[in-house]
């Protein structure tokens, strides 16, 4: 059974940062693409970054650049989202997936998700 938990959210003031982890199980991460995705209130799921196998990034939404980084170690099995420089529109549940198919993390039609990651950025 694949299952992929996210943790490290919380509270913060602006300016501050968080990382955030996503432990994968009952699959082999190196394979994957994977994504992290978040869904502030009444917006849209959004695609924030994705890694392919190599753990090289192959994507970054606009307003994060410069201040979110990913980066995975598939031998923990772990994905990271580094967030520095947190603004109050980065409040928001935040979510990894994983595919193995680069276009489904992209259409945000992932086939495994994580239950999701409160932040909340207060200004």
């Amino acid at each position: 059974q694949v299952q992929l938990v996210e943790s490290g959210g919380g509270l913060v003031q602006a300016g501050g940062s968080l990382q955030l982890s996503c432990v994968a199980s009952g699959l082999t991460l190196s394979a994957y693409y994977m994504g992290w995705f978040r869904q502030g209130p009444g917006k849209e799921r959004e695609l924030i970054a994705a890694a392919g196998w190599s753990g090289g990034e192959t994507y970054h939404l606009d307003s994060v650049k410069g201040r979110f980084t990913m980066s995975r170690d598939n031998s923990k099995k772990t994905v990271y989202l580094q967030m520095n420089s947190l603004k109050p529109e980065d409040t928001a549940v935040y979510y990894c997936a994983a595919d193995l198919n680069y276009g489904n993390i992209v259409r945000r039609r992932a086939g495994y998700w994580g239950q999701g990651t409160q932040v909340t950025v207060s200004s």
